[in-house]
């Protein structure tokens, strides 16, 4: 299974984390929120093998970006997978939107010219993140959580882009909504651990099988099926990017 965005570094005992889902079967993009917190964590996931460490700038973190864009170009060559960056244009990120702006065009800036697979924090703030991944030509970017206006959904989906689904989102009317608009050849799975929670606890990679279990009778199929569905999407996305070497 696969849990394509997930906080690896923000639990409590990160590696007991990454050995219970590698038990499990799950294969996880452990994104961080800046490229210190990049580097920090390469030691610690050099050995996993079902763990890929993303390179993150997040928009809400915008006040420590000017001291980490060295650190981030530095960094790229280190990994096939960046995340989570983005914008975040609601109240919590509305003072800081020039400065995401600048930091989300120099992100789309250095991957256009050596794709990475993307895995992208738009609240509040869609048609933008849209806008600056067709500014920079990026072919197939991930809108994580997504929660904005279908209208931009299918903008999205006209230009290539896919979308990874959560149990928070499987639970509530609206991010329901928004899943049945995504066609099944464009979803992927997450957690967004430990920030959703199951029940009182924070989501591991294992409980995409929640989400696995909520698609299946969505799409009136078995949890088998939904499970090779995700894994060939994510098999095309890395293979549209130029990345499937990145599976072994």
């Amino acid at each position: 299974m696969l849990d394509a965005h997930c906080h690896l570094d923000q639990y409590d005992a990160p590696k007991e984390v990454a050995a219970q889902a590698a038990s499990q079967g799950a294969f996880t993009i452990a994104v961080t929120n800046l490229p210190s917190h990049f580097r920090a964590g390469l030691p610690h996931v050099r050995n996993l093998t079902r763990v890929r460490l993303a390179l993150g700038l997040h928009p809400l973190a915008a006040g420590n970006h000017a001291h980490e864009h060295d650190i981030f170009q530095e960094s790229l060559h280190l990994t096939s997978f960046v995340g989570e960056v983005g914008l975040d244009f609601t109240c919590e990120g509305r003072d800081m939107r020039e400065i995401q702006l600048r930091s989300f065009r120099f992100v789309a800036h250095c991957v256009a010219s050596r794709y990475k697979f993307l895995s992208l924090h738009a609240r509040g703030a869609d048609s933008a993140v849209l806008d600056v991944l067709t500014e920079f030509s990026i072919p197939a970017a991930v809108f994580h959580w997504y929660s904005g206006p279908l209208r931009v959904l299918d903008e999205a989906l006209s230009h290539g882009h896919y979308f990874s689904v959560n149990p928070a989102m499987m639970r509530s009317e609206k991010g329901r909504r928004i899943v049945a608009r995504v066609p099944p050849e464009r979803i992927l799975t997450e957690t967004d651990g430990p920030y959703v929670k199951i029940g009182e606890r924070p989501a591991q990679p294992g409980h995409v099988s929640l989400v696995e279990n909520e698609l299946a009778r969505m799409w009136d199929v078995s949890p088998g099926e939904v499970r090779s569905r995700i894994w060939s999407n994510f098999r095309q996305v890395l293979h549209r990017l130029g990345l499937i070497s990145v599976l072994g």
